[in-house]
């Protein structure tokens, strides 16, 4: 028997990754030296409470989990006789996959018949999302594991994502953002566009002046490069911006069509204690990323 992994990094909740049989391996963050794991935890997760944190001045941090932590959530699925098939945030980004595969070596030595097969989806929150639900949906198609893996050598570079953050300061206080390029946007309102590119790492493409303007430099993307969008989800993500998400679903609308297939999905905590509150980004359909 196949058994599914995914982890909270990939903006899937609980209930969502019951839908296709996933197990989750969370991710954590810590606020003022308390670790929280995402679904272990808490049940569900209350994106305005924690983002409220946020802006009120608390800056989280994140870190990898031990061989430790693989081994208690790989373990019992071997010693049961399963193989697993793990659909994961960019390892582009992270050295948590590092750990993975030393616990792996160690499981693989204890249970040799076993199968570990593994998807990065090159993301990370929607973009690795539309990966998930594309996988999940396969794999209660009955698909093997085989024919995942195979899909997903071409098909993580059939969704682009493209997002702007509202506050660089905390891209800056995780590292992902210099000195300089954080502290112009926050005092000039300037909004890079930024990416997931296809070494799964985040890169920005541009500026603008604004959210609306920001926000339809997204929609530009979307039909430069996008494939049959409406015969896809198109997924709008942000870090507890209601407001924006209507006026950028209007848009959306406005230029794709009113039976446009748009899902909402809250950016999980972990990925958003580097990007921060009033973040927003859709991934959709593409020809390249």
């Amino acid at each position: 028997m196949l058994r599914l992994f995914t982890d909270t990094d990939t903006d899937i909740t609980k209930e969502g990754a019951g839908k296709y049989g996933y197990e989750l391996i969370s991710m954590p963050y810590s606020i003022d030296g308390n670790t929280v794991r995402p679904y272990e935890d808490f049940e569900t997760f209350d994106a305005h409470a924690f983002y409220n944190q946020l802006r009120s001045g608390v800056l989280p941090n994140t870190s990898a989990i031990s061989e430790e932590n693989y081994v208690s959530y790989f373990e019992p699925v071997f010693a049961a006789g399963d193989d697993i098939l793990y659909v994961h945030f960019s390892a582009a980004m992270t050295a948590t996959f590092d750990v993975m595969h030393r616990a792996l070596e160690k499981l693989k030595e204890k249970y040799p018949g076993r199968r570990f097969y593994e998807i990065d989806t090159l993301g990370i929150t929607l973009m690795s999302y539309s990966i998930v639900c594309e996988i999940g949906q396969m794999y209660l198609d009955g698909k093997s594991a085989e024919e995942m893996v195979e899909w997903a050598k071409k098909g993580v570079y059939t969704w682009a994502t493209y997002f702007f953050a509202d506050d660089l300061k905390f891209f800056h206080h995780s590292g992902r953002v210099g000195g300089l390029a954080a502290t112009m946007g926050t005092l000039l309102g300037v909004r890079p566009i930024i990416y997931m590119d296809s070494d799964g790492k985040m890169t920005s493409i541009g500026k603008e002046r604004g959210r609306r303007k920001a926000m339809t430099a997204l929609i530009d993307k979307m039909k430069e490069i996008g494939d049959e969008v409406q015969a896809h989800p198109v997924y709008v993500g942000h870090a507890d911006a209601p407001g924006l998400v209507e006026e950028f679903t209007c848009l959306l609308r406005e230029t794709f069509g009113n039976d446009l297939k748009i899902e909402i999905v809250d950016v999980n905590p972990t990925a958003g204690s580097h990007c921060g509150p009033d973040t927003l980004g859709v991934c959709f359909h593409s020809i390249r990323r």
